[in-house]
């Protein structure tokens, strides 16, 4: 028996490879498709990912294209890798590209129902944007806002002067990830999360929720390992999530039994959720506050980190942006937000930072909820699209890859 089992095991695994292989070539044989590197059997292109995929797919695209398609996993994927691409993609045909694959992490404790960021575009995410327009990002609010952030930054640079009269070295990124996230917790919630230099559990979980949700899980490119949880994912993002959204339900609780009215996000969102027609649940504040906790967080410190590397790599262009601030407010002047239009080249070093160090190196991923014709080519429904920011920004030819060049202290 035995003897008959292991050659028929054995022929029923060549039998599948070579219906997956068969199926493979003539996919990538269909003309309609983008053009794309030859995917394996079962896993695609995955390993062609390396360690950094956005550099692996800036160099494939220059072989393939702008426009180009892989295969994930059982996943199909379009890579866009130009800025002119990404614009027919997110512009012209933005409906067609409106909705979002959502990860597996961000279905933990069903984050994915209530996040603006995943929520298809219909009544619930306009009502969401709608109020974080109104009560967040509105001038009134964010001119409110001035007091705070410079209190914010006074704080940054006391801990930075007294670590260089004590000698001792400062994390930019740590340093720029605490003011990000004091600056969020205090205009959403009046409070502080974290301190220099020292531990702060809230601290911990952010950095837990943005590492989860970063890292690759194999469950989003292979649907049917996803329960196995095998890189154990979805139980830590479970347990940060639980941290962030049991925190804000008890600062909710909290000001709700003192009553007292503070001029703050929560404050706004509360008033929404306690009239007649509830614009918001509970639930409702709580995952908002995590979407825009945790993205306002990171993407500031890293470009703050970042553009402080640049800088260092280039002392020229740390005196020349030193010099600027100089000549307009002093050695003992402080500079204040409404000076930033006067100073042109800390702008450029800004842009130039943003544009070869996006903070994140591809946009949140969307979905085509039909079949779109781009270019002679169709991208089927539900195919993921990935827009490579970080290849758009050095597309153009290599003295694209300089920081700082003329031309962008030139331009408006």
């Amino acid at each position: 028996m035995d003897f008959l089992t292991v050659p028929l095991v054995l022929f029923s695994i060549a039998l599948i490879c070579t219906l997956l292989l068969t199926s493979n070539s003539r996919a990538r044989k269909s003309p309609k498709l983008p053009p794309g590197p030859y995917p394996l059997p079962i896993i695609g292109n995955i390993l062609q990912l390396g360690s950094k995929p956005h550099q692996s797919l800036a160099k494939l695209s220059r072989k393939y294209g702008p426009v180009m398609s892989l295969k994930l996993g059982s996943i199909t994927t379009v890579v866009v890798s130009s800025p002119e691409a990404a614009k027919i993609i997110l512009q012209k045909h933005d409906v067609a590209f409106s909705s979002r694959p959502v990860p597996s992490a961000a279905q933990c404790l069903n984050h994915d129902e209530f996040s603006m960021v995943f929520l298809p575009v219909e009544n619930q995410w306009r009502k969401l944007r709608k109020i974080c327009k109104e009560k967040m990002f509105s001038v009134p609010r964010l001119d409110a806002g001035q007091y705070l952030r410079r209190e914010k930054l006074q704080k940054l640079w006391e801990y930075v002067k007294e670590c260089s009269e004590t000698g001792r070295a400062v994390d930019i990124g740590e340093a720029a990830f605490t003011t990000s996230l004091n600056i969020m917790s205090e205009m959403f919630l009046s409070m502080e999360f974290a301190q220099f230099n020292s531990d702060s559990p809230m601290k911990d979980v952010v950095w837990g929720v943005l590492g989860c949700i970063g890292s690759p899980n194999f469950g989003d490119y292979f649907p049917i390992l996803k329960p196995a949880d095998l890189q154990g994912i979805l139980r830590q993002t479970t347990i940060y999530f639980g941290k962030l959204l049991d925190t804000f339900d008890g600062i909710i609780e909290e000001r709700l039994k003192s009553g007292c009215g503070k001029d703050d996000v929560l404050e706004a969102l509360i008033e929404l959720s306690q009239r007649g027609d509830a614009e918001l649940s509970r639930n409702d504040i709580k995952h908002l506050l995590v979407d825009l906790l945790l993205a306002g967080t990171d993407t500031t410190s890293g470009t703050v980190e970042w553009a402080m590397t640049e800088l260092m790599r280039q002392p020229d262009k740390m005196c020349r942006v030193r010099d600027e601030i100089g000549s307009l407010v002093g050695e003992k002047g402080q500079v204040e937000e409404s000076n930033i239009s006067q100073l042109p080249y800390l702008q450029a070093v800004v842009k130039e930072t943003l544009r070869l160090h996006p903070a994140a190196p591809f946009l949140l991923p969307h979905k085509a909820v039909s079949d779109i014709e781009i270019d002679g080519y169709v991208v089927p429904k539900d195919t993921q699209i990935l827009v490579n920011i970080w290849a758009s920004g050095r597309s153009m030819h290599m003295a694209r890859c300089r920081f700082i060049h003329a031309r962008e202290i030139s331009g408006p």
